[in-house]
Formats: C-alpha cells, sequence, structure tokens
C-alpha cells in the first residue's frame, strides 16, 4: 500500500521561485529589459559586484557582500518598514548570465536571473526576470502600488538608471545633490 500523496497546500515548494508553482498564488513574476549602449562584458562587470547596485536601485538601502556568491540586502518595504534578505548567486555564466536565489529563510522570498545578450553595433541587451512573493501578502502587494513601490515599477526604473549610468556615467535626477545645495548656501 503507498503513502496518501499529502495534500498539495500544505507542501513546501523548495524549487527557485521562477518555476516553482505556489499553491495560493502568491508568487508574481516579473521580466523587463533595455538596451545598453555598452559591451556585454563591462555590464556584467559592473552587476557582478552587489554592492554597485544600491547605485540603481532605488528602493535598495545598502548590500552587504558576505563571500563570492552571497550578499546581504535590505530594501524599503511597505509602510516604511525595511526588510532583509540573503540573496545567492546560484549560477553564473561569464559575461552573460547571473542566477541568484534567495536563502530559505528570507523576509521577500525572491529569485531572478538577469542576462547580458549582444545587440550588434546596439550594444547589450539586458533582460532581468525576477520572481519574488511580496512581503505581507496582498496587504503588502497593495501598499507597494498605492507608493509606487511595486516591484515591476521599480526595475523598470532600476533598468532606466542602469542604462543612464553605463552609457553618461551619472544617473539623472530632478533632485539637488548635496554638493549643489552646499554651493547655493555659499
Amino acid at each position: 500500500m503507498s503513502p496518501e500523496p499529502e495534500d498539495p497546500t500544505t507542501v513546501h515548494d523548495d524549487a527557485p521561485v521562477t518555476t516553482s508553482k505556489s499553491a495560493d498564488g502568491s508568487r508574481e513574476l516579473l521580466g523587463e529589459s533595455v538596451t545598453i549602449n555598452q559591451p556585454a562584458a563591462e555590464l556584467f562587470a559592473f552587476w557582478r559586484d552587489p554592492s554597485n547596485l544600491v547605485a540603481i536601485m532605488d528602493n535598495i538601502i545598502s548590500i552587504e557582500t558576505i563571500d563570492d556568491v552571497r550578499s546581504r540586502w535590505t530594501g524599503k518595504g511597505p509602510a516604511g518598514r525595511d526588510v532583509s534578505w540573503e540573496s545567492i548567486i546560484t549560477q553564473e555564466i561569464d559575461g552573460r548570465e547571473i542566477t541568484w536565489q534567495s536563502a530559505p529563510d528570507a523576509e521577500v522570498a525572491n529569485s531572478g536571473r538577469v542576462e547580458f545578450i549582444d545587440a550588434g553595433e546596439r550594444g547589450t541587451v539586458v533582460r532581468a526576470t525576477i520572481a519574488y512573493e511580496p512581503p505581507f501578502g496582498t496587504v503588502g502587494k497593495i501598499i507597494a502600488k498605492l507608493f509606487q513601490r511595486e516591484p515591476k515599477l521599480q526595475a523598470r526604473r532600476d533598468l532606466r538608471r542602469f542604462k543612464q549610468l553605463m552609457e553618461t556615467g551619472e544617473v539623472a535626477t530632478a533632485a539637488r545633490t548635496r554638493k549643489q545645495l552646499e554651493e547655493e548656501k555659499a
């Protein structure tokens, strides 16, 4: 006699978030891409150092490198509550692709892949595919939308800032910098 199958709503799916099936449908999947007029190797090298990403990811407060494949991320969560998680690089194809998965105890379960695809004279297509479980479930998702912290919107903006930084050396902003404020006071 074979054992009774487990109730699928109680089974923990430990597959990467981008491929697993959540019984409650709580996982979100998003994909965004941008073409950047720079070689793939240069873009890959920038992205491969997690500490660089704070400069382009508006929702990320800090990224602490733990070792060559692990880093601790802290981001802005719904309702002003910061969230933190450990990210682990699970696959890397030099100059072409970085795949990651959050550690099992992550406040924001997430995984994804960033691909750097040669676009000839136009540069490189950077494609990000991200899956995540919104913090605080549906309530967190609604709050994120209200405050324009929705991950799909953030991913699009982050890639646009990445393009600006890599093509011009700076991220355009309407806000005045600290240096500009000091010059105005002088």
